[in-house]
């Protein structure tokens, strides 16, 4: 046999492709070519391929032996294919099981020693696999427990490439050699486990902010808070996914994917929503993802499901903060490319924390302020009139008073409002039925303003002064529509009043917690 044939996955984002890898072997004078697109990782898998085979006993021929990437108009990248590319050079030399290898979809990079190593993306591009119907995936060993999360394709765990060959019907002499089966440390990030995340009933005062949370987590809203430092502002933002609904199983593997497409590790679907919380320096890219080929996924795309908490907001550069508008509206984030085009997720909750000035003590009761006046409108302007206007609850914090620090008030802990807030999603998602949305957060203005349960004139009336006046923007309105249902679905109520109106009124525009 001279030609052998196989598959492999290509991921542009999240979206895999699959890659028929052929391999002809001829009589013309020796070389190993690669052809369909690839990028230099894919060139240089020509020299990976060839040390491989060779010492793992599967020597390939002094012939011309040509492999090609169908589709070729594809762009291919990425290591990923170089167990395909060696299993179908295999074949044109040695007697695989040619249907074997034609139902198998091989992923995985070689080291010189014919090892598998693992490779970012496994999850994403087991999941196109199985899309497409085929039968088995291989994959690195150290892959696979993130492999056997996707259903419908058996999944081979595979160490060497001696093992994939004799996985194809190849009988070979001698033991396998010794390869270290140490995982390689992850890149980037830690796992946020459910026991790790820190207790609500910890927050010592703020009742009115613990509400105002509650009211966030129960409709999807996104919150600004802003106060001095050591208001509690960080210590509430980190209490919100515990607060949250624990993710579905298409929630669960869409944030597995994505943490396996940033090259974390992956062992078992986790059912807690994900936070992100960059560093203030952070950089439009490292917020929107990118790269100039392999594109990763930045912090909004891995909060997707979960929480974005931009901590110290007005230190962020303002063109970063306004990268955020964008997906705020649509839901997702497409990165383009020259010749290709990569979309991400991004239904996430935004969490902004910023200090009222510089120093922090702009305002602050007998505290000292010593920015200048142009300091401190240049700071709050960091966080433009566009983005605020997609922030659904504003919230201005004071520092713990001694009172409050001394009150025997018991706090709300994360068990009580996880449940307030499974009550309030299942009421809107009763009331909603029937509709495309499942939370207030997701639902249109249109349909709010004009549909079944739009408000009468009499409940609407502080919003439409509101609006009349200049202080509200169209957007702003349906806003704080999403919350008035917040606040009527977690009282239970079907309609909205004018005290549920006016809360969610004042919530926008800033009231002191």
């Amino acid at each position: 046999m001279t030609i052998g044939r196989t598959w492999s996955v290509v991921l542009t984002g999240l979206v895999g492709d699959l890659v028929e890898i052929e391999a002809d072997l001829s009589s013309h004078t020796p070389d190993f070519r690669i052809i369909g697109l690839g990028d230099r990782a894919v060139g240089e898998a020509q020299q990976r391929v060839s040390n491989a085979c060779a010492n793992s006993g599967l020597r390939l021929g002094r012939r011309r032996l040509t492999v090609n990437l169908s589709p070729a108009s594809l762009p291919k990248h990425g290591s990923i294919l170089d167990v395909g590319i060696a299993v179908a050079a295999v074949a044109t030399e040695h007697p695989l099981d040619q249907r074997s290898i034609a139902r198998t979809v091989h992923l995985g990079e070689l080291g010189l020693d014919g090892r598998l190593r693992p490779v970012p993306g496994v999850l994403p591009a087991v999941m196109a696999a199985a899309r497409a119907g085929y039968e088995r995936v291989v994959v690195p060993a150290e892959c696979a427990a993130e492999a056997a999360l996707v259903d419908r394709i058996e999944v081979v765990g595979a160490r060497t490439l001696r093992e994939v060959a004799r996985r194809h019907g190849l009988a070979l002499d001698g033991d396998d050699p010794a390869v270290d089966e140490s995982v390689p440390p992850p890149t980037a990030g830690e796992v946020v486990e459910e026991s790790e995340i820190p207790d609500l009933g910890d927050v010592v005062g703020q009742r009115d902010a613990v509400e105002a949370l509650v009211i966030a987590a129960a409709g999807g809203h996104h919150l600004l808070m802003s106060g001095p430092p050591g208001a509690g502002k960080t210590m509430l933002a980190r209490r919100m996914p515990g607060i949250l609904p624990p993710l579905d199983d298409d929630e669960a593997l869409q944030a597995a994917a994505i943490r396996s497409l940033s090259g974390l590790p992956v062992d078992r679907l986790r059912r807690t929503p994900p936070f992100e919380a960059p560093h203030h320096s952070a950089s439009v890219a490292s917020l929107v993802g990118g790269g100039s080929r392999v594109v990763r996924p930045g912090a909004i795309a891995r909060a997707s499901g979960g929480v974005l908490f931009l901590d110290e907001a007005g230190e962020f550069a303002a063109h970063a903060l306004d990268a955020l508008r964008q997906p705020l509206e649509q839901g997702c984030i497409e990165i383009h490319r020259a010749g290709f085009r990569a979309s991400f997720p991004a239904r996430f909750q935004l969490v902004l924390a910023t200090n009222p000035c510089p120093c922090g003590n702009h305002g602050v009761p007998g505290g000292e302020c010593v920015c200048p006046p142009a300091a401190v409108r240049r700071y709050l302007g960091r966080l433009s009139g566009p983005l605020r206007d997609r922030v659904d609850i504003e919230l201005a914090l004071r520092r713990v008073s001694l009172a409050q620090l001394h009150s025997t008030r018991t706090a709300m802990a994360t068990g009580e409002a996880r449940e307030r807030v499974a009550r309030a999603r299942a009421h809107a998602a009763a009331r909603l039925r029937g509709t495309p949305w499942r939370t207030n957060a997701e639902v249109s203005g249109t349909w709010l303003r004009t549909g079944p349960g739009a408000p009468p004139p009499a409940v609407r009336g502080p919003l439409d002064a509101a609006l009349s006046r200049g202080a509200l923007t169209l957007r702003g309105y349906d806003r704080v529509l999403r919350v008035a249902w917040t606040l009527a679905d977690m009282a239970e109520r079907g309609s909205l009043e004018v005290d549920d109106v006016g809360r969610a009124l004042f919530l926008k525009k800033g009231g002191y917690a």
